[in-house]
């Protein structure tokens, strides 16, 4: 039986969201969270829809990406300070190095965060092996 060899990532990474329309932005990987998180400046049910803003972290403050989602799910998550709170999750792709993947992200704003996105152990399980001593080693292969 052969197995999977995982591919080591990096403390922080650089990734684009395809489908949402973001480039370059610097993740994340957070073993301690399960789940993958975004910063989403705003998100609002509209006719059965979540229209949400994203910034562009490549442009200014007033740069907003405006995404409507037709699949979405609530979740209960434990945030960083350890309270339960309900998030929007949604499906989409996410590009690390030269490979995309399907990822599921709640929804949160994380602008007083240093970084816009973290990637959770669901992500991250039996695909990457992280070597916290790296930065970008998926970008330099």
């Amino acid at each position: 039986m052969s197995e999977k060899k995982l591919k080591i990532i990096g403390r922080h990474e650089k990734a684009s969201l395809p489908e949402i329309g973001l480039q370059g932005i610097v993740v994340k990987t957070d073993t301690g969270a399960y789940t993958s998180s975004l910063h989403c400046k705003k998100a609002v049910m509209k006719d059965n829809r979540l229209i949400c803003e994203f910034l562009n972290p490549h442009d200014d403050e007033d740069s907003v990406k405006k995404v409507t989602f037709a699949a979405f799910k609530k979740r209960k998550v434990k945030s960083s300070n350890g309270q339960m709170e309900e998030r929007y999750s949604v499906q989409t792709k996410i590009k690390l190095g030269h490979e995309i993947y399907p990822i599921e992200v709640t929804l949160t704003d994380r602008h007083e965060m240093k970084y816009p996105m973290l990637l959770g152990r669901k992500f991250l399980n039996k695909k990457f092996v992280v070597d916290v001593s790296q930065k970008n080693s998926l970008t330099k292969n």
